[in-house]
């Protein structure tokens, strides 16, 4: 695929992951459309991002770390240690205190550094991915993780709106919590092609990252609303599916 369009897989991640950033900056920009989203929207939406993540996880990353290391142990350790990095990361910023000192104040940087923080594996994923095939494969993974990301900038961007901070500055944050995935991502492709034989840990992470991110915060948060949380997470996971599948 990068052979036909004529790019590398930098100039591949990087085009890739300015789509995803550009669907988390449409997602944030339904502040200027509504006061508020419907919570059972939300929730459809939010359930469609964690379908989307876990195929993409398990479609995209395990079993390409599987097949190439050739044996489950290195990519069964490398889902362990992107799960323990994203907890760990979570314990570092210690949300929970920040919001005892000063819960009005700090509402709203929960809210930013969450989303941000878990922006980080899917831009991960994405590099490592390029960094791994040259065919459909990355582009389907990017395609996924950009239509998760349409909600995630909704999630930060109508919240900060409702607490009154202005339509302007709730867009800018909301687009500015999805500016780490090219980040992560030229990172990650630049590691994946120099040191190419640890390419089964590196995708294997990523998935175990983005596990931690879907059972810890996506699909909680689409609980609220059941019926709709898990229509979302089916339609999502089988898009993906279909997609992986047939064009991967």
């Amino acid at each position: 695929m990068m052979e036909m369009l004529g790019l590398n897989p930098v100039a591949g991640t990087l085009l890739a992951t300015l789509f995803s950033w550009g669907m988390t900056a449409l997602g944030a920009a339904t502040v200027f459309c509504f006061h508020k989203f419907s919570g059972k929207w939300l929730d459809l939406l939010l359930g469609f991002g964690a379908g989307v993540m876990l195929a993409a996880s398990f479609w995209s990353l395990i079993v390409p770390a599987i097949e190439q290391s050739g044996s489950w142990l290195l990519p069964a350790v490398g889902v362990l240690f992107g799960g323990l990095f994203i907890q760990l990361s979570e314990f570092c910023l210690d949300f929970s205190n920040l919001m005892k000192k000063n819960p009005s104040g700090k509402r709203s940087l929960l809210l930013i550094l969450a989303v941000t923080l878990h922006n980080i594996p899917e831009g991960m994923a994405i590099g490592v991915a390029f960094g791994a095939d040259s065919g459909m494969a990355p582009w389907i993974l990017a395609l996924g993780i950009g239509l998760q990301n349409f909600p995630e900038g909704a999630a930060v961007s109508l919240p900060l709106k409702r607490e009154g901070i202005s339509s302007g500055r709730s867009f800018f944050l909301g687009q500015a919590s999805g500016v780490v995935e090219p980040v992560a991502a030229i990172i990650s492709v630049f590691i994946a092609m120099k040191l190419g034989g640890i390419l089964p840990f590196l995708l294997a992470f990523s998935a175990g990252a983005m596990l931690v991110v879907i059972a810890g915060e996506l699909l909680p948060e689409a609980a609220e609303h059941k019926r709709e949380g898990i229509s979302g997470f089916l339609l999502g996971f089988l898009l993906m599916m279909v997609l992986d599948v047939a064009l991967g």
